[in-house]
């Protein structure tokens, strides 16, 4: 199995989802392909949607040459049997780091392809596993716009096995919260 661990909070140390998610990886084991985002990965331009947008054939170096980062991301998930996925909520939300990510690796005719029912994923058969710290905001709740956005943006591009591991409200459980989701970690199936 291949495992693409991808941490997406801006601590490197201390924090609860890169914990959380080495755990799932370990616990999973496997061959693993690493993509830390605390380095943030590039916004989307002009220049990336015009070479995106050109086919692939009649790209030139410079269009190729912007491309190539997200070519690099949209492989690991290819060659990923399941992703793991350290997300912290800030603000309601995913981080900026993780949301540049999906935009890199949302590519329509690699991850995805429209079809006359709509679009379709082309990454099927993957499973993902997405550990989640919030401070205060409960998982699955209104104010939580964190996961539901996660799962449908994996299920966009295919992934639709995707498993939640939270340590939710760490602020008010506390290290409850944390041992709740390492416990839980422990449950997972390889």
């Amino acid at each position: 199995m291949t495992i693409l661990h991808i941490d997406s909070s801006a601590r490197t140390q201390g924090s609860v989802t890169r914990d959380l998610s080495a755990r799932i990886v370990a616990k999973l084991g496997g061959n693993v392909i690493r993509r830390d985002l605390s380095e943030a990965l590039p916004q989307i331009t002009e220049t990336w949607v015009n070479a995106n947008f050109t086919p692939a054939d009649d790209r030139d170096p410079a269009q190729r040459d912007t491309l190539a980062l997200s070519d690099t991301l949209v492989q690991e998930l290819q060659a990923a049997d399941t992703i793991v996925i350290g997300a912290p909520v800030y603000n309601f939300g995913i981080p900026a780091a993780l949301k540049a990510w999906i935009d890199l690796v949302a590519r329509a005719g690699l991850t995805f392809k429209y079809s006359e029912a709509g679009p379709v994923g082309l990454l099927n058969g993957k499973r993902a596993i997405i550990a989640v710290a919030t401070g205060g905001t409960p998982v699955g709740s209104e104010v939580d716009f964190a996961t539901d956005y996660l799962k449908h943006v994996l299920g966009f591009i295919g992934i639709h096995e995707v498993e939640i591991i939270a340590a939710d409200r760490v602020m008010a459980q506390g290290e409850e919260a944390i041992n709740d989701a390492r416990a839980e970690i422990e449950k997972l199936a390889a």
